[in-house]
């Protein structure tokens, strides 16, 4: 890829894109010059990797064997045997971050920490502290619900569950909840979690009755998760 060219990465990205159309989705993941190869077993891993590798070959195209490598991170994520889970490495500047004292410095934190939103269960409900602070006209004041928001989310990155790899052969379970404070959802498959999602009450929300709040979460989740429930009849709401 040359270098200096203002558009040199996105006609690169575009080029990968083509060479491995028919591969995308299926067992490859492109971003720029980075290619992951993910795979269910050892046996079937040997054989997608044969095909990128032919793949790319067919193109004129190489890679470098020093950059190679087996379960690394792709980005701040890497794959396990069980699943996906947070890459320790990544964490760390959000782990290490001090007390927000600025507006800037709140929503910095919360737009590192919410890349990892997945794995972290109610995440809209433990940040709403914090995002008020972000308003239009609000008065800054660090309270103490806001230092424990600010705890509660470096929390669960330490112990973030391995989240399941989901296999759009089977039927998924969405899990819906709602309460005072937001919306929490997350997606299931065979007892496992693939991945949580949440997001704060609007203004107009936070009058509806019990139970309506409830039906906004049941509506959410599907639109978060549309390219995996698409065409799944056998999909269940709870």
């Amino acid at each position: 890829m040359s270098f200096g060219l203002t558009n040199a990465p996105a006609f690169f990205m575009y080029m990968m894109n083509s060479v491995f159309m028919n591969e995308l989705d299926k067992f490859v993941v492109v971003f720029i010059d980075d290619i992951l190869i993910y795979s269910k077993n050892e046996k079937e891993h040997e054989e997608h990797l044969r095909v990128v590798l032919t793949r790319l070959r067919e193109h004129k195209l190489y890679a470098k064997f020093s950059k190679c490598a087996f379960g690394s991170g792709f980005p701040g994520a890497y794959s396990v045997e069980k699943g996906v889970a947070v890459d320790p490495s990544k964490v760390k500047d959000v782990l290490n971050r001090k007390q927000p004292e600025t507006v800037t410095k709140i929503r910095s934190f919360l737009g590192l920490a919410g890349y990892y939103r997945r794995f972290i269960k109610d995440f809209s409900k433990i940040a709403k502290p914090m995002t008020s602070l972000t308003k239009k006209n609000a008065k800054f004041v660090w309270g103490p619900k806001c230092e424990e928001g600010f705890r509660e989310l470096k929390k669960p990155l330490t112990t973030a569950p391995v989240l399941a790899q989901p296999d759009v052969t089977k039927p998924f379970d969405v899990y819906c909840d709602a309460s005072g404070r937001g919306l929490g959802c997350f997606l299931m498959q065979e007892g496992r979690v693939i991945a949580y999602a949440s997001r704060q009450l609007r203004k107009h929300e936070t009058n509806y009755p019990t139970h309506d709040p409830e039906l906004a979460a049941a509506v959410h989740a599907p639109k978060i998760w549309r390219h995996y429930l698409a065409g799944q009849y056998l999909s269940h709401i709870h």
